[in-house]
């Protein structure tokens, strides 16, 4: 069953045109990875899906329904969540506070502060510091931590693990598979192209706001990626 799916998806910023025509779908269980280099588009399109950016007249399908040109709290309140590039947390606020506010769409579902707390322990003792008081991976815990406190069916994250150690990639990602079981699907966008490999089921890439390749894992190769990825082709030249 789709999830969801957008056709022909452009957006501006003012006279400069950041995507033209995305096609994209997925279905619910889904883990789909978006990669690209910087100025791709990957995050414009995850705007464009959350109504950051405008879609006016444009077909983008969300659990069956059309969403584009609705407000961005109008589609948060369907179901869709996104953990935006740079954390956003609000440092005037405690982990808890932060994490607090994201279920205040009063979505009911799996995810309350204790289900958060047990897929990342670390902020259970955190709870009373300043949302910005953390390490740069447990501050990502925390915004994945607030989104998925609305009990979305779709979760975009964008960028979560740029400017963290490996190791914290490594944890952070390893509550994917929890956060699946718990029944919502996940958009991830990443540079990184071997944990994006790692963690989709699907990849969709992007190069200069437009899809340059989809597949699966296991079907597309690292020459086609890199074709892809940077308009290169086997031997590095431009192709």
């Amino acid at each position: 069953m789709s999830l969801l799916s957008a056709t022909s998806v452009t957006a501006h910023y003012g006279d400069f045109q950041a995507l033209f025509g995305i096609n994209f779908a997925m279905a619910a269980g889904e883990t789909v990875a978006i990669i690209g280099s910087n100025g791709a588009g990957k995050s414009t399109f995850l705007r464009a899906l959350t109504g950051l950016r405008p879609t006016t007249g444009q077909n983008i399908q969300f659990d069956g329904a059309l969403i584009a040109g609705l407000p961005a709290d109008a589609i948060h309140k369907r179901g869709l969540a996104m953990v935006p590039e740079g954390r956003r947390l609000f440092p005037s606020l405690t982990v808890e506070e932060n994490l607090q506010i994201g279920a205040a769409g009063g979505r009911a579902g799996h995810w309350t502060l204790d289900a958060v707390y047990d897929l990342f322990p670390d902020l259970r003792d955190k709870r009373r510091n300043g949302g910005t008081e953390l390490s740069g991976g447990q501050q990502q815990m925390v915004a994945i931590g607030r989104a998925l406190m609305s009990n979305p069916k779709l979760l975009l994250c964008d960028e979560i693990s740029l400017g963290l150690s490996p190791k914290v990639i490594k944890d952070i990602y390893a509550a994917v598979p929890r956060i699946q079981a718990a029944g919502t699907s996940l958009i991830v966008v990443e540079q990184d192209v071997g944990q994006a490999l790692a963690v989709a089921d699907r990849i969709y890439c992007f190069m200069e706001g437009r899809v340059s390749l989809t597949g699966t894992p296991a079907t597309v190769t690292r020459a086609e990626i890199s074709q892809a990825y940077f308009g290169l082709n086997t031997e590095g030249t431009a192709a």
